[in-house]
């Protein structure tokens, strides 16, 4: 059997059964035309602004946030977490930092290291022997209130911020103990 050419011009008949991604029939050159769109009745509302009444949760006004340390935000009343929202009054709050000391090679080394060896192959090499010290802290902010507590980790590597948050916190304790 002899197939005709690809561009052989479209005929009456339906397209061979060797084209298996041709079409079975015969599409029309434009879309037919559509409808007009009915009226719309000027008595209803184009949309609701509530589709689902009494369905949506309420919540109360929103607060100004006083303060946020990590992911806690404190308002007048309450401390707000990605696990929920707390009382502020009564709330318990602890606060740690543990610090870790390492030693790298600082970026300046590296870069020494790398231009000079094409000048002093093995003499620049001595250059990753400098090290510096790198001193890194977790803050842990701990707070507990109703029976529910949270506890957020703040990476920090500046002892002024540590100070920052402790004296946060000790704002924090002062509110809940009002």
């Amino acid at each position: 059997m002899v197939e005709p050419p690809f561009d052989a011009p479209a005929g009456d008949e339906p397209t061979p059964p060797h084209d298996p991604w041709a079409p079975t029939e015969r599409v029309p050159a434009a879309p037919p035309p559509l409808a007009p769109a009915p009226p719309v009745s000027p008595t209803l509302p184009a949309t609701s602004p509530d589709p689902y009444p009494g369905l949506a949760p309420t919540y109360p006004p929103a607060e100004p946030v006083i303060l946020s340390i990590g992911e806690i935000q404190v308002t007048a009343t309450t401390v707000r977490t990605p696990a929920g929202v707390y009382p502020l009054r009564g709330s318990q709050w602890h606060i740690t930092d543990s610090w870790t000391t390492e030693q790298k090679i600082p970026n300046w080394a590296i870069v020494l290291a790398i231009v000079g060896f094409f000048c002093l192959t093995f003499l620049s090499l001595l250059f990753l022997f400098a090290k510096e010290t790198v001193h890194r802290a977790v803050v842990t902010v701990h707070v507990v209130s109703g029976g529910q507590q949270y506890i957020a980790r703040i990476p920090t590597n500046d002892q002024a911020q540590v100070q920052h948050l402790y004296q946060q916190v000790n704002y924090v304790r002062s509110l809940a103990a009002m």
